[in-house]
C-alpha cells in the first residue's frame, strides 16, 4: 500500500480474563438504521452463558439519534434473529443481528424489511432458492474531516486508467488487499458464508461474495458481513463506500450481483426454465423490481462499463453487458443459475432476495406491498410517524 495507514488499533490488546470469558458473554447488538443503508450497534454484558437465540432479550435504542424515532417517542425495540462468534473479542462473545420494532413490538421499524422478507422465504421455501452475492465497494480515505478519496489515487487527482487492477497483484495496481484479507479472515472466524474475494476493476475497488445461502440466510450473512467490514475499516482508517457510482466518469462503479438458483433450475431442463419462462418474468417485471436494486443506481447501469440499461432488461449467455447474464456452465450442462447483475451495491439485500423469490416463485403477489414499503420507508421522518408512535404509545399504555 502507497499511504501510511492511520488509526491502526487493536481493540484486544487488553485482553478478558479466563474468568471474565468463563462467566460473562459479550453480546454486540447489530441493526439497520433509518438510513437503509447504515449499520448501528451497541454492547450488552450477559452474565451468563448464551447458548441459543431465545436466551437473547429483546433490548431498546433512542430512535431518535438514528432517524427511526422522535424524540417525545423515541423507544425502538431490538429483536435477535441471528447469532455468530464474535471475530473481535473472541469466544464466547457474539454478534447479534437484529430487526427493529416500534414500541408495541408489533409495528416493524423504518427500513425494517427482514420481517416481510422471511416471510416470503417462507412461503416459498419448497423452492428451495439458493443466493450468492458479489458485495463490491470502494476503500476511501479522508483528506480531512468530510472529504473522502480513494486509497492509493493521487489526492485530488486521477490513477492510470483501468484495465490493470482486475484480480490485480503488485503495489503499482493493488490498494487495500491487507483490509481485504483481515475482513476474509474475520468472516470465517465468524462462521459467515462468505465464498471469496477479488480486487475489481476500478483501483481501490474490491468485492467479497456471500453464499451459497438459502432463504432468509443471505439478508443476514450480508448485512454482517458488511458490519465486519466497516469495523475493519475502523482499525484500519478506511471508510467503506458502498455507492452506485461513486467516482463519476470513465469508472467502473460499485454493484451487488445476485447469483440466483431454485430447485427447478438446478434439476434437469434448468437452462430452458431460466430462458423460456424466468427471463420473460423478469422482462415484465422489471421497472417495478428495479425500485428496490440501489438508491442511483441510474448513475451505474448506463449500459457502460459492464452494465445493462437502468429502463431496460436484456439477458444474454455470458454476457457482462446485460441486465442478466446466464453462465456460460448453465448452458452447457442444462442446468444451474443465472446473475442479476442489476443491483446496486446499495441495496438491502432482504428486498433483492424478496424480490426474486417473489417475482419466479410467488407469481410476483406481494411486489407491489415490497416497493410500498419501501418508499414509505424513503418518506421524511415527519408528522405521519409521529402520530402513529404516539397512538401505538398511547394503547400500550391503557
Amino acid at each position: 500500500m502507497t499511504e501510511t495507514i492511520e488509526n491502526l488499533r487493536d481493540f484486544n490488546y487488553y485482553q478478558l480474563s479466563k474468568a471474565v470469558n468463563n462467566t460473562i458473554v459479550l453480546a454486540e447488538y447489530i441493526w439497520i438504521d433509518g438510513s437503509g443503508e447504515s449499520l448501528r450497534s451497541k454492547t450488552k454484558v450477559y452474565q451468563t452463558q448464551i447458548k441459543t437465540l431465545e436466551d437473547l432479550e429483546w433490548w431498546t435504542y433512542d430512535g431518535s439519534s438514528t432517524d427511526q424515532a422522535v424524540t417525545r417517542f423515541s423507544e425502538i425495540y431490538l429483536k435477535p434473529v441471528r447469532v455468530i462468534k464474535d471475530p473481535f473479542r473472541g469466544d464466547p462473545h457474539i454478534l447479534v443481528l437484529c430487526e427493529t420494532y416500534l414500541p408495541d413490538k408489533k409495528t416493524p421499524a423504518r427500513y425494517n424489511f427482514r420481517w416481510i422478507a422471511n416471510q416470503i422465504m417462507e412461503k416459498a421455501k419448497d423452492h428451495k432458492p439458493w443466493f450468492g452475492i458479489e458485495q463490491e465497494y470502494f476503500l476511501l480515505k479522508r483528506t480531512g474531516t468530510t472529504h473522502l478519496w480513494p486509497l492509493g489515487w493521487p489526492t485530488g487527482g486521477f490513477p492510470y486508467t483501468q484495465g490493470r487492477y482486475y484480480c490485480s497483484i503488485g503495489e503499482r495496481n493493488n490498494f487495500g488487499r491487507a483490509l481485504a484479507e483481515a475482513h476474509l479472515r474475520a468472516c470465517l472466524n465468524a462462521g459467515i458464508k462468505i465464498a471469496g474475494l477479488n480486487a475489481e476493476v476500478a483501483p481501490s475497488q474490491w468485492e467479497f461474495q456471500i453464499g451459497i445461502a438459502e432463504g432468509i440466510e443471505i439478508g443476514d450473512h450480508m448485512w454482517l458481513a458488511r458490519y465486519i467490514l466497516e469495523r475493519i475499516g475502523e482499525e484500519f482508517g478506511i471508510d467503506i463506500n458502498y455507492d452506485p457510482k461513486p467516482i463519476l466518469g470513465d469508472w467502473n462503479g460499485s454493484g451487488a450481483h445476485c447469483n440466483y438458483s431454485t430447485l427447478t433450475t438446478r434439476s434437469e431442463g434448468g437452462y430452458r426454465y431460466i430462458v423460456d419462462k424466468l427471463m420473460p418474468i423478469l422482462k415484465e417485471n422489471h421497472l417495478e423490481m428495479i425500485k428496490l436494486y440501489g438508491q442511483k443506481n441510474e448513475l451505474r447501469l448506463t449500459g457502460r462499463h459492464e452494465t445493462g440499461k437502468y429502463d431496460q432488461f436484456t439477458w444474454g449467455d455470458g454476457s457482462r453487458g446485460c441486465s442478466v447474464r446466464v453462465p456460460i456452465i448453465t448452458k452447457e450442462q442444462g442446468q444451474g443459475y443465472f446473475e442479476d447483475r442489476r443491483p446496486a451495491a446499495n441495496i438491502d439485500p432482504y428486498l433483492v432476495s424478496a424480490a426474486l423469490v417473489d417475482v419466479t416463485c410467488l407469481n410476483g403477489e406481494h411486489l407491489k406491498q415490497l416497493n410500498s414499503i419501501f418508499e414509505d420507508s424513503l418518506k421524511p421522518l415527519g408528522q405521519q410517524i409521529f402520530q402513529q408512535q404516539k397512538e401505538q404509545f398511547q394503547q400500550q399504555n391503557q
